[in-house]
């Protein structure tokens, strides 16, 4: 069985949509991914295909989805204990942006 990978997304405040290598689009809500809801529209814009296209990276917020995870409907597995770490480290580093 062939590995369906992605090839292009589009990400925006509310959605983050998936073109996949076998021809489907997939779109989630940004609110799945705490990190990518609270990333600035650069941090969002500013995305990679890992794993020869199985996954996305963000490095600014340091998230990274599989496209296996968005096909299973998988929201992020990020802690809210974890989340509010990374929350707070952010809030005191100096804006790049």
């Amino acid at each position: 069985m062939k590995v369906v990978t992605a090839v292009a997304l589009r990400i925006d405040s509310e959605a983050l949509t998936v073109h996949l290598s076998d021809g489907r689009t997939i779109s989630a809500p940004v609110a799945w991914f705490p990190r990518l809801a609270h990333a600035t529209q650069e941090e969002r814009a500013d995305w990679r295909l890992i794993g020869q296209g199985e996954g996305i990276h963000w490095p600014a917020p340091d998230e990274d989805i599989s496209v296996e995870g968005l096909l299973a409907g998988r929201r992020s597995g990020e802690t809210q204990e974890s989340l509010r770490r990374w929350l707070t480290a952010r809030k005191a580093q100096p804006s790049a942006f």
